[in-house]
């Protein structure tokens, strides 16, 4: 055996043992790099359906949860606040929400799949403010005329207990109502359509 079959061998050792290193870097450095392109756990989770329980909401109340970084009120309507919806046709400016503010099947005044429960998004349409949730008639603050809603208090906003905004207020449209379905008679998921949607 001569010194150039042992130099010859060491370099194809050499060379074998650098693309091997070489081609492990690179998909090492790959990997994070690919892996880097997932969304977080945390921006999955953002986006994520949101299960509500609505059966302890008492008659009247207001609940808020978190969908997409956004708070979602759900409110259990009274009969007394669903007749007072109808009182205010005359008084929004998109009575029938015809705006597409809400999806296909949520069609009416009362802007929901049930009319004893609203689910809508909380934020004003006008800056995205979050309005205050003043179920109370005739408040001192908001007048006579006050039947129940949501009062924004950034620019003055008036919306009725449908999330429907009344005439002349800066927002221009009513409140967003997010894709949402009954799993039973006392969950709902929002973020998922009716399957039959």
């Amino acid at each position: 055996m001569s010194n150039g079959d042992v130099s010859q061998g060491r370099r194809r050792f050499l060379i074998g043992a650098t693309s091997v290193v070489g081609g492990v870097g690179v998909v090492g450095a790959a990997v994070p790099f690919v892996a880097s392109w997932n969304p977080s756990a945390k921006a999955e989770a953002a986006g994520a359906p949101v299960t509500v329980n609505v059966s302890k909401i008492e008659p009247g109340q207001q609940i808020t949860t978190e969908w997409r970084g956004k708070p979602v009120w759900i409110v259990r309507r009274t009969e007394q606040m669903l007749e007072n919806i109808e009182k205010l046709n005359g008084e929004v400016k998109d009575p029938q929400s015809e705006a597409p503010q809400q999806p296909q099947y949520i069609e009416g005044i009362y802007r929901s799949i049930k009319p004893e429960i609203a689910v809508i998004v909380g934020l004003c349409t006008h800056l995205g403010c979050v309005p205050s949730y003043r179920p109370e008639v005739a408040p001192a603050d908001l007048g006579e005329d006050w039947l129940g809603g949501f009062f924004c208090p950034c620019h003055g906003s008036h919306y009725d207990l449908a999330g429907r905004v009344y005439q002349a207020q800066p927002a221009p449209l009513n409140l967003e109502v997010p894709p949402y379905r009954y799993d039973d008679d006392v969950t709902l998921t929002i973020g998922l359509d009716p399957e039959a949607a």
